[in-house]
């Protein structure tokens, strides 16, 4: 180790919920509205998760470091393997910022020991569940980098490899949640449907993301993730995605991809009407970035072009807060119309406002 300062490496729950807080807003509010034991199960799962994909999209790491820090991280939480999470922590402590200047990702990773130690104190069979899909992601990431380490950054080429990009960041954590959900005895059709789609899911939730990010990928992290098979149709070089001079042709690649988003709309829906509410699952959690995406994809199809500037696509606090608390009031039986509304206005379901 460099010796900037020590990590704890010991079991602290309190300590991993008050790092997703600063990670993600969605998964927070996913983590806040499940009961014990599942939002500490998620949590952690999302933690591990975090750890890689702060990895891969570090700009400042050669990717064949990346690669290999991913792949030394992958054994370190492969039970089967003997690699530690202290060799990690020790390989990639050159890359990670100091702690005067860390962010919040970083800090994740600095402490990466402790989310491990944290989720290995959890029972036997959460582990199992969870372990899986985890290793599954970390190794997609590291063919990934490896596959396009002559450009410095991901450039995704057609549709077939965008959507194995998909699987491996976020079909692999619909997986996570149905392993979760079906490890004891639940109705069987409900677990073969939410089997059938957790994929969907998961490639819902991220096509989504490729659909509104264009701009902060590329500037702050190098990589295109609009495929350029759909850029070259409409003339546009996939290095120039963000140009203004091709802004109108890029636009229509990013109606196309939130449109294929919303090929996977049905089968989400499907999977959240299937899921128990076991183990302190809540419809709640997993109903708001459904519904989030919905509205998302609504803004998408009025502003394709803002995804390709340092505007950014957004839907409004208050729509978020009204979406969340339409969640929190209403059950599977009002999915669907709450749906349809977010699909075509933003929501104003309460009559509130957010500080």
């Amino acid at each position: 180790m460099s010796g900037r300062e020590c990590y704890r490496g010991d079991v602290d729950e309190a300590w991993c919920h008050e790092a997703v807080q600063g990670v993600s807003r969605t998964f927070a509010l996913t983590v806040d509205v499940l009961e014990e034991p599942m939002s500490t199960h998620i949590c952690l799962g999302y933690l591990l998760c975090r750890v890689a994909d702060t990895v891969e999209d570090a700009g400042h790491l050669p990717p064949g470091e990346q690669a290999t820090l991913l792949r030394t991280y992958r054994d370190a939480v492969d039970p089967d393997a003997t690699t530690t999470i202290e060799s990690f922590r020790e390989d990639v402590d050159e890359y990670v910022p100091a702690a005067d200047g860390r962010s919040d990702d970083w800090e994740v990773v600095a402490e990466s020991p402790t989310v491990l130690a944290t989720f290995e104190a959890l029972p036997d069979d959460v582990r199992r569940a969870v372990v899986g899909p985890v290793v599954e992601m970390v190794d997609g990431m590291a063919s990934f980098v490896e596959r396009h380490s002559h450009t410095g950054g991901l450039r995704i080429d057609d549709a077939a490899e965008l959507e194995e990009y998909c699987h491996y960041a976020a079909g692999t954590v619909g997986e996570l949640v149905t392993n979760l959900l079906t490890r004891t005895d639940v109705d069987q059709e409900q677990a073969r449907r939410m089997q059938g789609t957790a994929e969907e899911f998961g490639q819902l939730l991220q096509l989504t993301n490729v659909s509104k990010d264009v701009y902060d990928d590329y500037v702050e992290e190098n990589n295109v993730y609009l495929p350029d098979e759909w850029l070259q149709a409409e003339g546009v070089p996939q290095e120039e995605v963000v140009d203004p001079e091709h802004r109108g042709a890029a636009a229509r690649v990013v109606e196309r991809t939130a449109n294929h988003a919303r090929g996977f709309l049905d089968d989400a829906q499907t999977y959240l009407e299937s899921m128990p509410l076991v183990h302190g699952n809540t419809l709640e959690a997993w109903s708001v970035p459904f519904l989030l995406a919905v509205g998302t994809l609504r803004e998408l199809g009025a502003r394709p072009e803002d995804a390709l500037t340092e505007r950014g696509v957004k839907i409004s606090r208050e729509e978020v807060f009204a979406v969340t608390h339409a969640a929190s009031t209403t059950g599977r039986e009002a999915l669907a119309d709450l749906r349809e509304t977010i699909a075509h206005e933003p929501y104003e379901g309460v009559e509130s406002s957010v500080d």
